[in-house]
């Protein structure tokens, strides 16, 4: 049944392959099915020129479409992974990591290596060495939602 299809609809079968794939990264994106997509229609290219010449036969078409494949996504990544460009808000998501360098008020005494502090409106749990409730401290480090603490 797919050969009897394949061979009614010629060469346009991978533009239509092309398509579908195509149209699958629209619905579910994820740059990976884009260059699958492409290859699909670069041998649906070739396929209008070649489509009746004695050599072009569907395992060169199908080695052609899975060598186009990947290397077409290699050459996607690598294209894709110099063009990150550099954010004017570096700590947008990353919360504890925009709290390094602030200073404090120890709310809970430093015990055990564990204490709180508040910062703006929110409490965090901190570590570091034993300090009393009432100490100004400086945040050094975050993890997570744990900051490391040293005196002021």
């Amino acid at each position: 049944m797919i050969h009897d299809l394949v061979n009614g609809l010629g060469p346009w079968s991978w533009w239509i392959l092309g398509l579908i794939l195509l149209a699958a990264e629209l619905a579910a994106p994820g740059v990976f099915l884009i260059w699958i997509g492409a290859a699909a229609i670069v041998v649906g290219a070739l396929s209008l020129l070649l489509w009746d010449t004695a050599f072009w036969i569907w395992q060169v078409q199908w080695l052609l479409f899975a060598v186009l494949s990947v290397g077409l996504a290699l050459a996607g990544r690598r294209f894709y992974a110099g063009r990150s460009e550099p954010s004017d808000e570096p700590l947008l998501n990353r919360r504890g990591e925009s709290l390094i360098g602030r200073t404090a008020t120890l709310h809970e005494p430093i015990t055990e290596g564990r204490g709180r502090i508040r910062l703006d409106d929110t409490w965090w749990p901190v570590m570091g060495p034993d300090l009393p409730a009432g100490t100004r401290v400086k945040v050094v480090t975050a993890s997570g939602r744990d900051l490391t603490v040293e005196a002021d």
